[in-house]
């Protein structure tokens, strides 16, 4: 795939980059190893500051950077804006909290002195998607620096220029010109990036099939790797949920993004007595939804980011209602080759169609009607994603009952799911494995280091372990 901006909503493609040559690329690799043997032996208060310095640039630069993510994947402004300003705040809560979360661990053994040390592995290779292309990028970033790594992403390749804003804001923060690189490269240069010794760590955001490809090179290489998946996150709606507010919240579940978004849910499932009910509610919520110019502010959803992707949601579309599946809304492209698509409800979806097995990468909703609690639970689980998912009802400990059996790395009760800097972000199954974001989140990428210190344990040290 050639490396361009190209505009969804305009069909036009605005600017076109050339991909950096082997000898460019060595001398990035060159440099961020080069910097990460400084910056790693910088103290977390130096680190912070430039953290901090980069969430105010993020916020500064809020408008110019909404602009791009509109040109370049469609993205609403105000969405963009969104975006920018939770990059900021992740910026500035690792900059507040990097310190205390790899503070040395101390743990009583035989050793007079023995403690866990958290220290930096070096280069970390982020290979990222274009559908939130700052956010992606930050989530791994934030942390990363500041357990003290050096950053190298590869962007996805219909968003350079976000990907090099995101470098110039780090760059204009005060981070070594080292410290982040953004490598303009088709996927194929990916492999030998994680061939190369300097790179020690690798973090993914995509697809199921090119997590497995990654998975499979940084295997090959002995890399560490944390791979965050496809979903068909699971919107439980129980019998007593308030159900005015359930279905308005899943019309904005489904329309994150225009649908393009690993959490946004996908999957309806709501218990018989009031599946009608909902339905003809979350309808009348995805109809209002306005589409439109992405740089026009009152516009809620634009085009999918590319006209393929939006032909292949229309052939997932077409095939389950080949198999049986009912159109409750009526949407889609209004022509093929189109990168338009308003929202689609499908109901009597049943394993074997694709709006069932598959992840659907936009605004299409699918209804899955439960006799009870139980099946509600068992058709929430079946499926080969388990990245989030939501259950409803007015009942907290149920929705808390119910959360533990959900197979998903996040569940929320009586909310949309979301991320946030203070909890950890991941899925199981085939969403992928390892953790971003919290405590965990940076942790995934230092050398959680044994030290022991032999000799007699001080006196009370001995009481205490006795």
């Amino acid at each position: 795939m050639p490396i361009e901006s190209y505009n969804p909503y305009t069909d036009k493609v605005l600017r076109r980059f050339t991909p950096h040559s082997a000898a460019q690329v060595e001398r990035m690799l060159a440099q961020a190893d080069k910097t990460f043997q400084q910056w790693r032996r910088t103290t977390f208060a130096e680190r912070a500051q430039v953290l901090h310095r980069a969430a105010a640039l993020l916020r500064e630069r809020q408008d110019e950077l909404a602009r791009l993510m509109a040109l370049e994947m469609g993205k609403p402004v105000t969405d963009g804006r969104a975006e920018a300003q939770k990059c900021a705040l992740t910026c500035d809560f690792y900059a507040e909290h990097a310190e205390h979360m790899l503070r040395d661990e101390p743990v009583q053994t035989e050793a007079r002195r023995s403690y866990i040390a958290h220290q930096p592995l070096g280069a970390v290779l982020a290979v990222m998607p274009w559908n939130f292309p700052l956010w992606q990028v930050v989530r791994f970033a934030a942390p990363a620096l500041m357990a003290g790594n050096v950053g190298l992403l590869k962007h996805a390749s219909n968003v350079p220029q976000c990907a090099l804003a995101l470098e110039k804001i780090f760059r204009d923060a005060g981070l070594p010109q080292g410290g982040f690189r953004t490598l303009l490269l088709e996927s194929k240069a990916v492999e030998p990036l994680i061939a190369d010794d300097r790179v020690r760590a690798v973090t993914l955001t995509g697809s199921e099939g090119a997590g497995s490809q990654v998975a499979a090179a940084a295997g090959r290489y002995i890399k560490k790797t944390v791979l965050e998946l496809g979903g068909s996150d699971a919107f439980v709606v129980l019998a007593d949920a308030d159900l005015g507010l359930a279905a308005k919240t899943a019309a904005q579940a489904r329309m994150i993004n225009a649908g393009q978004s690993c959490i946004a849910a996908k999957r309806f499932v709501v218990e018989k007595s009031v599946s009608a009910e909902f339905m003809d509610r979350m309808r009348e919520h995805l109809q209002a939804y306005r589409a439109g110019d992405p740089l026009e502010e009152l516009t809620q959803y634009g085009p999918l980011a590319r006209p393929d992707l939006a032909d292949d949601l229309a052939q997932q579309v077409q095939k389950s209602v080949a198999a049986g599946a009912k159109v409750v809304l009526q949407g889609g492209q209004p022509k093929a080759g189109s990168a338009r698509f308003a929202p689609v409800m499908l109901a009597n979806v049943k394993p074997g169609m694709p709006a069932y097995d598959e992840e659907t990468f936009g605004p299409v909703a699918s209804i899955l009607v439960a006799r009870d609690e139980q099946q509600a639970i068992r058709l929430a689980n079946d499926s080969r994603f388990g990245l989030g998912a939501a259950v409803w009802t007015r009942d907290e400990e149920r929705g808390q009952r119910v959360a533990r059996e959900l197979e998903a790395g996040a569940v929320f009760v009586n909310a949309l799911v979301k991320s946030s800097p203070e909890m950890p972000f991941g899925g199981v199954k085939k969403s992928g494995y390892g953790r971003e974001l919290s405590h965990l989140g940076i942790k995934e990428f230092v050398n959680q280091k044994s030290i022991w210190v032999a000799g007699e344990k001080p006196e009370a040290a001995k009481n205490l372990a006795e």
